[in-house]
């Protein structure tokens, strides 16, 4: 059995599988997945799990160069950074409109659905390297 964090084998390889520049999507549970990527639903109920506990998991296991959030999210708090993520990343999460997040989702290799119901609480974690 692991002894780090992350438990969830699916997402764990996921993330192990990420190469320089490759990107990972963890969103609200409204945020539709494209086809494209893998779709690791985490979704219990809403509410369960939140954006901001799976985001604190994952970055315990992934290198993160870059991050991107919808400008939205932003305005929703008067321009501060969610409290979802205040806190926890390493860098300063770009920000870009809605539908240009959605359009990057697409890109990404897997896609993280949460039970998180608050509006536009969703992050592009774009792997860095660790060395």
């Amino acid at each position: 059995m692991k002894r780090t964090a992350l438990l969830h084998a699916e997402l764990s390889r996921a993330i192990a599988a990420l190469g320089h520049g490759d990107m990972i999507v963890i969103g609200d549970a409204g945020l539709p997945v494209p086809d494209g990527p893998l779709r690791i639903d985490l979704a219990l109920t809403p509410g369960i799990p939140r954006v901001a506990d799976v985001l604190r998991v994952v970055l315990s296991e992934m290198q993160v160069e870059r991050a991107v959030v919808a400008q939205e999210a932003l305005d929703a708090g008067g321009g501060a950074l969610p409290a979802w993520c205040e806190g926890q990343l390493g860098v300063a999460p770009e920000a870009v409109s809605h539908a240009d997040f959605k359009r990057l989702s697409a890109q990404a290799k897997a896609v993280v659905r949460t039970g998180e119901c608050t509006p536009y609480a969703n992050i592009v974690l774009v792997s860095g390297v660790c060395f």
